[in-house]
């Protein structure tokens, strides 16, 4: 599924490049990477605000270098940050627009998006809570906001929605960008909305979809996984990554392992013992596998076969999950 990579910037820093778009399409794709992101996205165990203050820090240096290379153009009045609730907190771009521009004044919207799966199908999920909204929309608008996007069912809703309102408010939108740790539904649901309704707007621009570390397959039926959650997990393999990524996962035996790139993004900031009780039931699950006779080198291949196993040293597996089951519980139990 690699796609071809354009650099844009590349430093120790942070890194940004582009993928090819569609001749006639206006949404431009990027993946940027850094060390925040790319430790919020291997290390499991980074969590509360240690992890929203490393997002907040790598959307600012990201914003920079959008900006640099002409991709967001935004003033500072004209500029919306949306808040897709709870997860979209998570990104603190408000404050991110303070520290890369040193703006104060920047606008902020708020919309509730819950998903869950339907009752009536497992397979299809639906918006279950979208009661709070504060969209007030003054003239033209510029749109910033990020969210975790698996599924896609709350961004399509949040993005049909804030375009109804800025329709009803006669706020034309400027220009769209969109900040995410997920799979490749995000762009086909910025390109859709630009097709149905955005390229019909005389001011409009163009978008952009920001994917942090890389576009990651989202866990389905078809996934050859043991260990999934369908419609959930965001997996290493096969997805699109940027370099420094791939790199990264030989810095820890658990990193390639994991079943989620992320989890849940709104939980591993606000409610710690869910999101432990998520990575123990996952590392209890694979110690299952171990003891069963599932070796390291077996579960790499699984899981991110384009690694290379004899980067690892000699692994075991039950150990390692022992190890990151005992770091769970102090996660969860410390203090």
């Amino acid at each position: 599924m690699q796609e071809r990579l354009t650099p844009l910037h590349t430093s120790s820093e942070c890194s940004l490049y582009e993928l090819p778009t569609h001749v006639d399409s206006r949404v431009r794709r990027v993946i940027f990477s850094s060390p925040e992101t790319r430790r919020i996205c291997n290390d499991t165990l980074f969590t509360g605000t240690d992890y929203t203050r490393a997002l907040q820090a790598a959307c600012t240096k990201c914003l920079s270098l959008l900006r640099e290379h002409k991709l967001f153009n935004a003033s500072e009045l004209e500029t919306y940050v949306l808040h897709i609730l709870r997860g979209g907190l998570n990104f603190g771009l408000r404050e991110a627009l303070t520290d890369a521009f040193e703006w104060k004044n920047q606008n902020s919207a708020f919309i509730s998006a819950q998903r869950a799966r339907s009752t009536e199908d497992e397979k299809e999920w639906i918006i279950t809570e979208s009661d709070y909204q504060k969209l007030s929309l003054h003239g033209k608008c510029s749109l910033l906001f990020g969210d975790v996007v698996a599924t896609g069912t709350s961004l399509n809703f949040a993005l049909h929605e804030v375009a109804r309102v800025a329709q009803e408010q006669a706020a034309p939108i400027e220009e769209l960008t969109f900040f995410t740790i997920g799979g490749p539904r995000s762009h086909a649901l910025v390109e859709s909305l630009e097709k149905e309704k955005l390229q019909a707007i005389p001011e409009f621009s163009h978008a952009t979809v920001v994917y942090l570390e890389g576009i990651f397959d989202v866990a389905s039926g078809d996934s050859p996984l043991r260990i999934k959650i369908d419609g959930t997990d965001l997996l290493r393999s096969p997805s699109v990554l940027a370099p420094e990524f791939i790199e990264s996962q030989y810095e820890s035996p658990t990193y390639p392992l994991e079943r989620c790139t992320i989890y849940d993004a709104g939980s591993r900031a606000f409610d710690i013992q869910e999101y432990g009780e998520d990575l123990l039931e996952y590392w209890q699950e694979t110690l299952s596998l171990a003891q069963a006779g599932t070796t390291f080198d077996e579960l790499l291949l699984e899981r991110m076969p384009e690694l290379d196993g004899k980067r690892f040293s000699d692994v075991n597996l039950a150990t390692l999950c022992e190890s990151q089951i005992e770091k769970i519980h102090r996660l969860l139990f410390r203090g």
